[in-house]
């Protein structure tokens, strides 16, 4: 299946594993892009620069296949290394780069003077507007149904998509709600150029994950996720769990006076203990509504290839004997 997105990244199939907090490693990112999608490490999830340097060389040992690295972006005081992780990045020869959270603008002369792809996650149309004025070459618009930090607007992918299919010009992916060949097909029609995923691929079996973490996204079902951070305008979607609940307890206490302090035990540090100890109660971890959706553990290779094989058909069958 030819799009934009396949073109852009010379990949066979129009899937993008999204970046995920101790979940983006060598070898889902290696998996995914093998089956023929582009996978991701996760940038931040590398304490310094010189482990992500040496993540990318360890994902290079598990595929020849073209792979990304997320690097995001966030809006605080004591910023991570970024220039050393941007290096590690150009000195490892990778050629497509996620960007999220602030405006990628400050980035993109020296990722571009090294032939960079860049593709930067939105969750609004004007963002994205601003992203595609600053010279990324594709974007991810994540509508208000993704796991992990769907803004403040709460557009859904129904709405939001076919929105930046009439703003922007470069090729885009739909996030969030994504999980199956539905999913693909519906993102195509509403103007999407493939999909990212994230929640789905956690659940398969190359996810370096604790079986813990599978297992509770395919307990959950579309009604288990909650917002959390809204009162301080950083909202998360999370499966919820004990610590969900306390901190949301929390929030309605405080109300207006919260702080982050506040609630800062059942936030900071969590995802080591979820994503790699199995402790589902250590805290308030991503997850997006599409756990509802998601009811098996299949290798990468065998959900990239079931999501190709009924799209095609869906497309060939039912759509097309609908229009006959």
């Amino acid at each position: 299946m030819k799009t934009r997105i396949t073109e852009l990244l010379g990949i066979e199939h129009p899937i993008i594993q999204g970046g995920m907090h101790f979940v983006g490693f060598a070898e889902l990112a290696a998996a995914v892009s093998n089956a023929g999608g582009l996978g991701i490490i996760t940038g931040l999830t590398q304490k310094t620069p010189d482990d992500l340097a040496r993540e990318i060389a360890r994902c290079r040992t598990l595929t020849n296949k073209p792979f990304g690295v997320n690097l995001t972006f966030l809006p605080v005081v004591e910023a991570p290394d970024y220039p050393g992780y941007v290096k590690a990045i150009v000195e490892g020869g990778v050629r497509i780069v996620e960007t999220a959270g602030n405006n990628p603008a400050k980035w993109m002369p020296i990722l571009k003077e090294h032939g960079i792809t860049v593709i930067h996650k939105c969750t609004t149309v004007r963002h994205a507007l601003k992203a595609e004025s600053v010279g990324v070459d594709a974007l991810s618009i994540d509508g208000f149904e993704c796991g992990g930090h769907p803004g403040e607007d709460d557009i859904p992918n129904m709405i939001l998509l076919p929105r930046a299919a009439d703003e922007l010009k470069v090729p885009f992916v739909a996030s969030g709600g994504m999980a199956d060949a539905r999913s693909l097909v519906a993102a195509l029609a509403l103007g999407a150029d493939g999909i990212n995923m994230g929640t789905r691929f956690i659940a398969t079996k190359e996810a370096p994950v604790h079986d813990n973490v599978k297992q509770a996204i395919l307990a959950a079902t579309e009604l288990d996720t909650r917002l959390v951070m809204r009162p301080l305008r950083n909202t998360e979607r999370v499966l919820t769990n004990a610590a969900v609940e306390r901190l949301l307890a929390t929030e309605r206490t405080l109300g207006a006076n919260i702080s982050f302090a506040d609630i800062a035990k059942e936030v900071s540090g969590v995802y080591p203990r979820v994503m790699l100890d199995g402790d589902m109660d250590a805290g308030a971890w991503s997850c997006g509504m599409v756990a509802g959706l998601i009811h098996d553990i299949p290798t990468v290779q065998e959900l990239i290839d079931r999501i190709m094989q009924e799209a095609k058909r869906l497309i060939a069958g039912r759509l097309a004997n609908l229009a006959a």
